[in-house]
């Protein structure tokens, strides 16, 4: 018997995996990555338990999910009952193709709002067209039992009736197992941080919803130009240099000529206004004495380049375009 675990790198989503394993299951680690998160966790916690594991790329189909989600956000830009069952129904689809029989998941009842309410896990059981072939491990003893419990492929005396936030058991648990490096909880990555998501709220409002828009969004300061156009600013070396990766052929680099300081990456219409809106952004940040006028580069290939004289904004002035 063979089983589909979806894996976070977290302790729940190992000892699950570990549940099923001690019942001579074999276990296939799946783990999903788009704009706000990595399988570096996943990707440990299989080596530590020694099984594969498949990675899933679902930006495309997590970024409708984000736009118009059906059973909405949680606390801030997370759709969290509609992005579980998104992976579900996607790890669902590729039981067949690695010759499993169900799904694993490390969901705890009552140890998150919204999904893992016992409303929104069978929400998502049923969104995710897996009704039956959905087993969490942790607080299976709570809930109605799933087929692989009735037909005997598991043993449900076996699994565990966990309930809430308290990480003891868990602990306990993972004592016994022998784990000992896995990842602290996170719930949703970047889409549950306030911050974030405003940044994220404003990238919808303004219709630059987009895969690219949203990688952006992990690097850098943010700062709304005008309806139709936005700025991110480097803070860092790497940030500089990964922002140089990041941005679209129509994207305009903006870079202080002649002092240190930080690489721009205007977005939407480059008018003059806010062309010299984002000079005099990156300005503020560059090692240039306040009140010293400045000339700064503005390109989007060395075909498109042009030059703008401008005086550094002041930190108020930065603050209120802000985002």
């Amino acid at each position: 018997m063979k089983a589909l675990s979806l894996m976070s790198g977290g302790l729940d989503s190992m000892l699950a995996a570990k549940l099923m394993m001690e019942q001579g299951i074999e276990v296939i680690g799946v783990s999903f990555i788009s704009p706000f998160f990595d399988a570096a966790g996943a990707q440990k916690g299989a080596d530590e338990l020694g099984i594969e594991l498949v990675v899933i790329d679902f930006s495309d189909e997590l970024l409708k999910v984000i736009r118009s989600p059906k059973h909405g956000y949680g606390k801030n830009m997370n759709p969290c009952i509609d992005c579980h069952a998104l992976m579900f129904r996607l790890a669902g689809e590729r039981m067949e193709e690695l010759g499993a029989s169900f799904v694993v998941t490390g969901e705890v009842v009552g140890q998150r709002p919204k999904s893992q309410m016992r409303f929104g896990l069978g929400v998502v059981e049923r969104d995710s067209g897996l009704t039956g072939l959905l087993l969490r491990p942790l607080s299976a003893k709570l809930l109605t039992p799933t087929v692989p419990e009735t037909e005997g492929w598991v043993d449900r005396e076996k699994l565990l009736g966990l309930h809430g936030r308290s990480r003891k058991p868990q602990m306990e648990l993972a004592e016994k197992f022998g784990i000992k490096d896995y990842e602290t909880p996170a719930g949703g990555g970047l889409l549950t941080d306030e911050n974030f998501s405003r940044a994220l709220r404003d990238l919808k409002k303004h219709g630059g919803l987009t895969n690219l828009g949203m990688r952006i969004l992990s690097f850098g300061r943010q700062f709304r130009l005008s309806d139709t156009a936005k700025l991110t600013v480097g803070r860092n070396h790497a940030e500089n240099e990964r922002l140089f990766e990041l941005r679209s052929e129509d994207d305009m680099l903006v870079k202080v000529i002649d002092h240190k300081g930080p690489v721009g990456v205007l977005s939407g219409k480059a008018t003059d206004g806010n062309l010299e809106l984002a000079a005099r952004v990156v300005a503020r940040y560059s090692d240039t004495d306040v009140g010293e006028s400045v000339s700064v580069r503005v390109w989007s290939s060395e075909d498109d380049s042009r030059e703008v004289t401008v005086v550094p904004f002041s930190s108020k002035e930065v603050k209120e375009l802000a985002i």
